[in-house]
C-alpha cells in the first residue's frame, strides 16, 4: 500500500507528519511524494483557529473530489477535536486519526483500508514518550530540522483551543531529546530548531515545577558538532532568564527569541489569562538586548480579542513603536467553542479587527526592515535552502531567520541546497536580506 501526507497547520504539527511517515514505513508502507501515486492520503489537519480548519477541511473535500477511489484518513488537530463531527458530516472522510498517540497510526490505516470508517482518538496520555522515535524523512528544507521537546500546555489562554486538543503539558526526557538531537546532527543536519507550545514549561512537569530549558542547553552546547540551535516560542511572563549566559557563551546558541506577547493592554492581558504589560514586557526586551546585544526578538499579535476597545488597540500600537521587534507576525481574535473566551461579551466585529491588524502590519514593516540594516557588512553563515527556478540565485537563511516565518537571503548564485555558505550582507530588500557568497563552509 502506498500513501502521501498532505501536511497543514504549524511546526509542531510538521513533526508529527514526519513521525507518521516513519511509522507506516516501519510497518512495510511506502511512502509517496503525490497523491497521483498513493493508494491512500493523510491530511494531517490543523485546528487551531477557524481559518486553518477551513484550510483543511477544503483540502479533505478536494483531494476526495481530485481521487473519489483514493482512501482519505483524517489526522491531527481537527480529527481529534471534532471526530464525531467529521465522521457524521463529511463522508469525504474515509476515517479519522487524532494526534494524542502516534503509534496507533497502522491500526487506524488498516481499518481505513478495509473500508471501516472509524474515529481513532486516544485521549492524551499522562506522559510523553519517553524513545524518540527516528524520522528519517524531514518536510523541512535540506540542512534543517524541527525538535518537538513538550507536548500540550497548562498555560490555558482564554482564547486557546490547545490544551483542549493536545492535553496538559508533558515533557521529553532530557537524554530523550539530547539523543535525538545528536542523531540528527550525525546525519548532517546543520540547524535545530527547537519547538514546543511554551517552551519556558518544558520540564516543570518532570523538575518539580522548575523548567528544565536552561539544562537543555548546556546539554547541547557540549555536542561536538558544527550545528546551530533556535528555541522558538517562549511564554513571556515565564521567561527563564537563566538561558541568556548560556546563550552567550555558545554562538551555536541563537539568540533567536519567539515571545508571543500577543497584546500590551493589562485589562485584555488578564482576560487572556496572561500577566504581563506593556512595562514589563519592555523590561524583559531590554534585558534581553543588554545582555545579547545581537539578539532578535519576534512576537505575534492578536488583534480583535472580545472586549478590545480604541484605547487598547492604541496601547498595542504605542508597546509596538517602543518595542521595535525585528519580526511581528499578528492574527485576528478566532472564536473557539469550549474555550473561556468563547462566550465573552463585547465581541469586536471582523472588519474592524482586520482593519487593526492592517494598520500593526503597515507599521512593523519599516521597523523591521531598519532592524535588519545592521546586519549589513557583516560575514554570515547561509544555509541555502532552494535555487531559484530560471535565475542563477539561491535562497537561504542566516541565524536570524527562522524557517517559514521570517524573511530570506537572496544570494546571486546557483548553489546546492544543504549547502552552508559564507557570505557577505551587501543590503536589505523590505524583509529580505542581499548577500554576495565568499565560499563553501566546510563542515
Amino acid at each position: 500500500m502506498k500513501f502521501y501526507i498532505d501536511q497543514h497547520g504549524c511546526a509542531k504539527n510538521q513533526v508529527d507528519g514526519e513521525e507518521l511517515v516513519a511509522r507506516l514505513e516501519a510497518e512495510g508502507y511506502e511512502f509517496v511524494p503525490n497523491g497521483t501515486d498513493a493508494d491512500l492520503i493523510i491530511v494531517n489537519t490543523c485546528g487551531f483557529i477557524e481559518s486553518a480548519k477551513k484550510e483543511s477541511i477544503e483540502a479533505i473535500a478536494q483531494i476526495k473530489g481530485t481521487w473519489p477511489d483514493k482512501k482519505v484518513l483524517v489526522a491531527g488537530c481537527l480529527a481529534q477535536r471534532y471526530p464525531k463531527i467529521l465522521l457524521d458530516e463529511m463522508q469525504e472522510a474515509d476515517g479519522i486519526f487524532g494526534n494524542n498517540d502516534l503509534s496507533q497510526i497502522g491500526e487506524a490505516v488498516r481499518n481505513t483500508m478495509a473500508g471501516k470508517r472509524t474515529a481513532l482518538t486516544p485521549s492524551a496520555p499522562q506522559t510523553t514518550q519517553t524513545v524518540f522515535f527516528e524520522r528519517e524523512r524531514l518536510f523541512d528544507f535540506p540542512g534543517t530540522a524541527h525538535v518537538k521537546i513538550t507536548e500540550g500546555c497548562s498555560n490555558h489562554c482564554s482564547y486557546c483551543a490547545i490544551p483542549l486538543i493536545r492535553g496538559e503539558l508533558r515533557s521529553r526526557t532530557l537524554d530523550d531529546v539530547v539523543s535525538e538531537c545528536k542523531s540528527l546532527l550525525e546525519r548532517g543536519i546543520f540547524e535545530l530548531n527547537l519547538v514546543g507550545q511554551d517552551l519556558s514549561g518544558y520540564g516543570k512537569d518532570l523538575n518539580g515545577g522548575a523548567s528544565l530549558l536552561p539544562e537543555l542547553l548546556e546539554r547541547l552546547s557540549a555536542l561536538n558538532y558544527d550545528f546551530r540551535v533556535r528555541i522558538l516560542y517562549i511564554h513571556p511572563d515565564h521567561f527563564p532568564e537563566a538561558i541568556l549566559p548560556i546563550v552567550a557563551k555558545d554562538p551555536r546558541l541563537l539568540p533567536y527569541f519567539d515571545l508571543p506577547f500577543q497584546h500590551a493592554s493589562p485589562r485584555l492581558l488578564r482576560a487572556m489569562h496572561r500577566f504581563g504589560s506593556e512595562e514589563r514586557y519592555l523590561e524583559l526586551i531590554e534585558h534581553i538586548r543588554a545582555t545579547l546585544p545581537d539578539a532578535m526578538i519576534r512576537s505575534t499579535f492578536l488583534i480583535g480579542f472580545p472586549g478590545e476597545t480604541d484605547e487598547d488597540f492604541a496601547i498595542l500600537q504605542d508597546f509596538q513603536r517602543k518595542a521595535r521587534l525585528d519580526w511581528l507576525g499578528s492574527f485576528t481574535y478566532s472564536r473557539e467553542e469550549d474555550t473561556p473566551a468563547y462566550s465573552m461579551p463585547d465581541r469586536v466585529p471582523k472588519k474592524v479587527a482586520l482593519a487593526r491588524q492592517k494598520q500593526i502590519e503597515a507599521a512593523q514593516e519599516p521597523i523591521t526592515t531598519q532592524r535588519l540594516e545592521r546586519f549589513i557588512g557583516q560575514e554570515l553563515e547561509i544555509l541555502v535552502e532552494e535555487q531559484v527556478d530560471g535565475s542563477s540565485m539561491s535562497l537561504g537563511r542566516a541565524w536570524m531567520q527562522a524557517p517559514d516565518v521570517d524573511g530570506l537571503t537572496v544570494i546571486e548564485k546557483s548553489l546546492t541546497p544543504g549547502t552552508v555558505v559564507k557570505a557577505r550582507v551587501e543590503s536589505v530588500n523590505g524583509v529580505d536580506l542581499l548577500a554576495r557568497a565568499l565560499g563553501v563552509v566546510n563542515r
